[in-house]
């Protein structure tokens, strides 16, 4: 069902995420270790921003797996940047393509899903029927999470409010209240699994999500907060913060053995990331 890492704070290499940690990303495309299915070999992308050039991010994907992408490879040690989102693809919905591949991009935000919808076929329709002409069109592949982030954006849109981490946690909100009603339209009682990421650059949302967490867990996420992320020699360490620098991370599994540096986001929860880089936990409340 997918891993993902997403980073928002001081300047970073690529690698360091991607590539140096003991549980890299890299590593998990192939031997993820909180999940049953340890192969995420359907593909991978990588989402950053250059705000000295634009707004709007860059991102890089393949339908090869991450762990053999040379091109990600070279060029991992070389891009720098303030806010990352990566994925490693396990597919459940939609064929194996880039257009599949997350992070997805609709003008300034990211968002990418580790999880899926029940019974997709049947609320496909129902999801698109609900968005407007440019989120109808703008999708381009077949899977749950491009439907999901298109129904996103058409809840931030209709706010026609200034961006905060607090109306992107809304819209987040509205979106899951959304399908859980479809679901209830459908006599669809199936379990939706939505740990989501949405960033713009500048704030991050993430949201570990379960319809029915009375009967099981959802799946794993954690966040981290310091002042930076640093790996020497292989050993990498989140720096607890002692000045207003400061870096947060989010993952679908811990990077690192350091227990300190790793939080639970509790379930039903989503972790808000401010733009200047604090950090509250939110109850989802449908």
């Amino acid at each position: 069902m997918c891993r993902l890492v997403a980073y928002l704070g001081r300047p970073i290499l690529m690698e360091k995420l991607l590539i140096e940690p003991k549980n890299s990303l890299i590593n998990q495309s192939f031997n993820a270790k909180e999940i049953e299915e340890p192969l995420n070999g359907d593909g991978f992308g990588v989402g950053w921003y250059n705000h000295i050039l634009s707004a709007v991010p860059a991102t890089f994907k393949s339908i090869t797996p991450a762990w053999n992408n040379q091109n990600l490879k070279s060029i991992a040690p070389l891009v720098k940047s303030t806010c990352f989102m990566a994925h490693v693809r396990a597919a459940t919905v939609g064929v194996l393509g880039e257009v599949n591949c997350h992070p997805f991009q609709y003008d300034t935000l990211l968002m990418m899903h580790n999880g899926d919808v029940p019974e997709f076929q049947t609320l496909k329709r129902a999801i698109r029927r609900s968005l407007s002409d440019e989120m109808y069109n703008w999708i381009q592949g077949q899977t749950d999470s491009e439907h999901l982030f298109a129904l996103f954006v058409e809840k931030l849109k209709a706010q026609n409010q200034t961006r905060t981490a607090e109306t992107m946690a809304d819209a987040l909100e509205d979106m899951v209240r959304t399908i859980e009603n479809m679901k209830k339209e459908h006599s669809i009682t199936d379990q939706a699994y939505l740990n989501m990421v949405v960033t713009d650059g500048e704030r991050t949302v993430a949201m570990r999500y379960i319809s029915k967490p009375e009967e099981e867990e959802p799946l794993s996420l954690y966040f981290s907060e310091g002042s930076r992320y640093e790996c020497i020699d292989g050993a990498c360490h989140m720096i607890p913060s002692e000045d207003e620098n400061k870096s947060v991370m989010v993952v679908s599994e811990k990077l690192t053995e350091f227990a300190s540096d790793w939080k639970h986001v509790p379930t039903n929860h989503m972790v808000l990331i401010y733009k200047d880089l604090s950090t509250k936990l939110r109850k989802i409340s449908l």
